[in-house]
């Protein structure tokens, strides 16, 4: 079997809800973290946001003049799609990588998750360690 090179490993896609803004990553995305601080939580309406750096380099999009950004602290800009709201990367001031967002991603990722990030922070109502049952397609109706 040939080993696969770096121009044939599939791209990573991914796109906000409306297909308005998509984008490729064209390097491997090494590890992916979840951040439970109160900024993600609030900007995502979720319990942490899944979160991977990638070079900015590495980041090709596609319809930018549909994001729109917002400074949810000083020097660190939030990018989503102005139509529907998905939140795609966020940026900070004079670094060289982007902090994408996992969950616009359309193509599957066998990064590794590193770590939960600011649990200090975390909601009260959702627990890490949690042992709930896992449900394929929704939760069953109850009879």
């Amino acid at each position: 079997m040939k080993p696969t090179t770096e121009k044939e490993k599939p791209m990573i896609c991914g796109s906000c809800l409306c297909g308005s803004v998509t984008y490729q990553i064209t390097t491997k995305i090494r590890h992916v973290v979840h951040c439970h601080c109160v900024t993600c939580c609030k900007a995502h309406g979720a319990a942490f946001s899944s979160v991977a750096s990638v070079p900015q380099e590495n980041f090709v999009l596609q319809g930018g003049s549909n994001l729109n950004s917002y400074e949810s602290s000083p020097g660190k800009h939030r990018f989503f799609c102005h139509r529907c709201g998905t939140q795609i990367y966020a940026k900070r001031d004079n670094k060289t990588h982007i902090i994408l967002r996992l969950g616009s991603l359309d193509t599957p990722l066998s990064s590794p998750e590193l770590a939960h990030t600011w649990v200090s922070e975390a909601v009260d109502w959702f627990d890490i360690d949690g042992e709930l049952p896992a449900d394929a397609k929704g939760i069953p109706r109850r009879r």
